[in-house]
């Protein structure tokens, strides 16, 4: 889980968005990237495939305030959503505190979005970890084309324990603030209880 620097005086949390394939994680860190202001975050490096996919992650620290005389940094991850790099998943998921799961609201892509969501069910009890218990939100990405399922529909599909979900189009940033803030919220919670 987090990290806690006693000598810097920081908490490092770590969290993960997860999905399959071109559902838009990466767009979603480039975006919070490029609105975020430079004195709170650090170097975004974004590791490709020759087919521009991300192949191991996105990392952004992102500082958001302090608990109790500690800055808190959290480090943003993304995982390569093709199946052939689970291995990759399963490293980048280690020492995680919250995931942000971004679904693809296209009809085409339902079923990759249940696939994707019960590998991070998966890989996560592989860590030791529980999907009911970490903190987790779901994300509604690609809202805005035209064969995007409703959210009732993807309620229905992919989040029958009701957990917080967020509409968003990533590349114009709708939603994604407000994705991130939620998900840091349930984290710093969950520290906050720790603590």
């Amino acid at each position: 889980m987090s990290f806690i620097n006693y000598s810097s005086r920081e908490i490092n949390c770590k969290i993960v968005y997860y999905g399959p394939g071109l559902c838009g994680k990466t767009t979603n860190l480039q975006y919070i990237y490029n609105k975020t202001a430079a004195e709170t975050k650090g170097k975004l490096i974004s590791l490709s495939t020759e087919t521009d996919r991300t192949l191991f992650f996105d990392f952004l620290p992102l500082s958001l305030g302090e608990i109790r005389g500690f800055k808190t940094r959290f480090h943003l991850y993304t995982v390569p959503g093709q199946v052939f790099y689970d291995a990759s998943r399963k490293l980048i998921l280690k020492g995680v505190d919250g995931v942000v799961f971004v679904a693809d609201s296209q009809i085409e892509r339902m079923e990759a979005n249940m696939e994707s969501i019960e590998n991070l069910r998966v890989n996560l009890a592989e860590q030791g970890y529980d999907l009911n218990k970490i903190p987790y939100v779901l994300q509604y990405n690609k809202r805005d084309l035209p064969n995007a399922v409703t959210p009732e529909e993807m309620r229905k599909a992919i989040n029958p324990r009701n957990i917080p979900e967020y509409q968003a189009v990533a590349p114009t940033g709708v939603g994604v603030f407000d994705t991130l803030k939620a998900v840091a919220k349930l984290v710093l919670t969950e520290l906050k209880k720790g603590g």
